[in-house]
């Protein structure tokens, strides 16, 4: 491009001594010729000769002056660039980063997503002083984080454990089956937060493969996924089992549809947005209930989604339960805030609370120790069971 340019430069210097010296010739021509036009002697008086002799030599040297001194002028003009960038480096440098650093309009119209990727990477790498931590650090962010299609704002999740009392009778072909409810807890979670929607539609599918319900948590088409593995009493194809019984945008219920699959089965809402609330915040809320072991000792509460602000808690006080345990699963700086309710009064709750962001495949558990009472009867009924 720089040749293009300086041969159209040349050229356009030719040109134009080409046109000067043309004109001189022309203008000393009509001197020589005007004392044998009767009719112009008058214009005798101007030096036509001179004039266009001054014009001829003024073609001809400048031609010749820009041709000798052209390389000469390159690398003056190529000198005084270099003074002037090395005295605006720094200056601009510093306007630069600061356009970086500050001016996230700017940036978003220079910058494709793969070059900011790479202009994170390398900043992390100079903060971290580890380019290979830095590049580890940055794609387990961008990966939950970036890619995430939607962000939860201010969710609070309510668990209530409630007891599946078995029904007595004869140790009948069915018995084995009602003795095994004796050993479920009732769960009954719901889930409230604001988000701006990214599906117009969600889904709820309960699989008993475990390969299965990582693919589907893998996703980003709005499906949360549970497993259930078959056992005596709980059956993953039954509502018995999992059941989604309430969804809500704004406080207004949306209808709910159940579809049965093979070896489990699917509930999907479809949120009924208009055009504003497509890109406003809403208030979704829905509940569900499923089963656990009282056994199994551990009820875990996934998050889905990068979430800011969330809070969890676990009503146990129809249990019995001697005391529970909280894991905290939230990768973060900040500690988590853990509340139980006071000997004094009735009821018996725990509570997570946590501020800040919380990215998905993190989450909060919470592991149960049952009365020794109600363990000892659940090893007895367990032992009758397995002799019958």
């Amino acid at each position: 491009m720089q040749d293009h340019l300086e041969r159209i430069n040349k050229l356009q210097t030719i040109v134009v001594a080409i046109v000067v010296a043309g004109g001189g010739v022309v203008l000393m021509v009509f001197g020589k010729q005007l004392p044998f036009i009767p009719n112009l002697v008058w214009l005798n008086f101007f030096p036509w000769s001179e004039v266009g002799g001054t014009l001829l030599v003024a073609g001809v040297l400048g031609l010749g002056i820009d041709y000798f001194m052209g390389k000469d002028r390159d690398q003056r003009d190529t000198a005084r660039l270099k003074r002037v960038l090395a005295d605006s480096a720094p200056a601009m440098r510093d306007a630069v980063i600061d356009g970086f650093a500050f001016g996230n309009q700017d940036l978003a119209r220079v910058a494709s997503p793969e070059t900011l990727d790479d202009i994170i990477r390398n900043s992390l790498a100079l903060r971290l002083g580890d380019e290979t931590f830095a590049n580890e650090v940055y794609q387990d962010v961008r990966d939950q984080a970036v890619r995430a299609p939607e962000r939860w704002y201010d969710a609070t999740v309510e668990i209530r454990l409630t007891p599946l009392p078995g029904i007595p009778g004869k140790h009948s072909e069915d018995s084995h089956a009602e003795l095994a409810d004796s050993n479920l807890f009732g769960v009954s979670v719901r889930w409230e937060y604001t988000v701006v929607p990214k599906h117009h539609s969600r889904h709820f599918a309960v699989v008993a493969n475990r390969r299965e319900y990582l693919d589907l948590t893998n996703g980003h088409d709005g499906t949360s996924a549970w497993v259930l593995v078959p056992k005596p009493g709980v059956d993953p194809t039954k509502p018995a089992a999992f059941e989604l019984v309430q969804f809500s945008v704004d406080g207004n219920d949306r209808p709910i549809r159940r579809a049965a699959r093979k070896g489990g089965q699917v509930y999907s809402v479809d949120l009924g947005l208009d055009a504003r609330q497509a890109e406003e915040s809403v208030t979704v809320a829905y509940t569900y209930r499923t089963l656990t072991e009282q056994r199994g000792n551990l009820l875990y509460i996934d998050i889905e989604q990068p979430t800011r602000g969330i809070t969890v808690e676990l009503d146990y006080s129809d249990c019995d339960i001697e005391r529970v345990r909280v894991l905290d699963f939230i990768a973060s700086s900040r500690t988590a805030r853990i509340e139980r309710s006071p000997d004094s009064v009735p009821g018996k709750t725990v509570r997570v609370g946590f501020d800040g962001w919380a990215f998905p495949r993190s989450g909060v558990g919470f592991v149960w120790t049952l009365s020794p009472q109600l363990a000892a009867t659940e090893n007895k009924e367990a032992v009758q069971a397995a002799h019958h």
